[in-house]
This record gives C-alpha cells, sequence and structure tokens, in this order.
C-alpha cells in the first residue's frame, strides 16, 4: 500500500514539474517545445483548464488556427459566461479567416462577430474584445457588416474603461480614414497621458512610417529616451 502511495506521490510531483517546465517554454516563447509538453501533460490530466488554454495559446502563436479554435471552443462551450475563452476563441476564428479563401472567409465572420460581441456583452471591461471589434467593424466591407460608426461605438467604450485605450482607438480610426491631423493629437494624447512603450511606439511608428517625418519621430524617442 505505501508502495502505491509513493509511485502516486511521484507521478503526481513529476506532472507538476512537467506542467511547470511547459509554462517556462511558453514563457521563453519556446511554443512548439511547450505544446508538446502540454499535451502530454494533458493526457494524464485530462480536464485540466489551464493546460487546456495554453495549447490553444501554443497553436495560436504557430499560426496552427485549426487547432486553437478547437481548443478555444472546448473552453468556451464548458464555461459559456467567461469573455475571454469568447474572445480567444473569436480572435482564432478572425485569424483563420483571414489565412483562407475569401468565400469560406464570408462563411465564417458571423461567427467571430458573435463571439467578440458576446465576450464584449459578458465583460463590459474586456479591453482586448472591443479592440477586436474597432479591427473588424473597420476591415469588414459595409456589405457584410463593415461600419466606421460601429467601429466608434467599441472606441468610445474604450475610452470609458482606459482613456489611453479610447485615444489610442480614436487615433486608429482617424488613421485609417487618413485623418491625419486628427489621428496625430489622438496618439500624442495617449502618450501623454500614458507616457509607455506601447503609446511611445505608436506615436513613433504614425510620425515614421505614415507621415514620412524622420524629424519628429526622432524628436520623440530623444524625448522618450531621457524620462
Amino acid at each position: 500500500m505505501k508502495y502505491l502511495l509513493f509511485l502516486f506521490l511521484v507521478q503526481i510531483a513529476f506532472s507538476q514539474s512537467s506542467f511547470e517546465k511547459a509554462e517556462k517554454l511558453f514563457e521563453q516563447k519556446k511554443y512548439e517545445e511547450a505544446k508538446v509538453l502540454f499535451e502530454t501533460y494533458l493526457k494524464s490530466n485530462p480536464n485540466h483548464i489551464k493546460t487546456i488554454e495554453y495549447i490553444g495559446d501554443c497553436a495560436g502563436q504557430l499560426k496552427d488556427w485549426d487547432q486553437a479554435i478547437k481548443q478555444y471552443k472546448t473552453l468556451k462551450d464548458k464555461f459559456p459566461k467567461s469573455a475571454n475563452y469568447w474572445y480567444k476563441y473569436g480572435g482564432a476564428m478572425g485569424m483563420k479567416a483571414k489565412s483562407v479563401n475569401k468565400f469560406k472567409a464570408l462563411s465564417m465572420i458571423n461567427d467571430v462577430e458573435q463571439a467578440f460581441l458576446t465576450a464584449a456583452k459578458l465583460d463590459a471591461k474586456h479591453v482586448e474584445t472591443r479592440w477586436a471589434l474597432v479591427f473588424l467593424y473597420l476591415e469588414l466591407p459595409a456589405i457584410i457588416g463593415g461600419s466606421e460608426k460601429k467601429a466608434q461605438k467599441y472606441a468610445d467604450e474604450l475610452m470609458n474603461i482606459s482613456k489611453v485605450d479610447g485615444y489610442l482607438a480614436d487615433g486608429y480610426i482617424n488613421e485609417y480614414f487618413k485623418r491625419y491631423n486628427k489621428a496625430e493629437k489622438n496618439y500624442i494624447d495617449a502618450h501623454e497621458l500614458g507616457n509607455s512603450k506601447t503609446t511611445f511606439k505608436k506615436l513613433y511608428d504614425f510620425y515614421y512610417n505614415k507621415l514620412k517625418n524622420k524629424a519628429k519621430a526622432e524628436k520623440l524617442k530623444e524625448q522618450f529616451d531621457k524620462k
């Protein structure tokens, strides 16, 4: 009996160390290696939710959209009130739609939209979902549901959650429609408020790549590097 207990404890310890090793590989962005270990761990722990999510995340990083969709579908079906699982499912579906022909993509758009809308409804403060909806409604042709008005609705919701994200979303919309003066002001407002690598990079890229104004870009970089 003691021997069996010992073997059981050893197996648990081995499983835990295997999961932790997989997590470290994931953090190191070694997604293929991490995925193999997570899949092995899942065989002996088939109901381990975090492992299923990690496998989906690894698949997404490796652009294996079918695998990512499968894992996230399992999660959102099991936890239908989890905004994050609906968001990840919609994201994987959206990326799959971008990788297939237009006719196939058209058949997927409604599922993508509904996944994001469900996530947004479940969590009024889910930032990533609202960004996804901004991107979606700008990229979709008007004939299948795209519109600036819809995108702006979720940019406004972002503004209520996070001023920085709100300004960045407004800037993205204005940049998309080539209203560059307004976009610049939005990005400046975001950077003055956030003063982060994210806000700096967005404004720097806007100056350097969109406006082709290297002088403004370099001046911004000098100011940011001093802080």
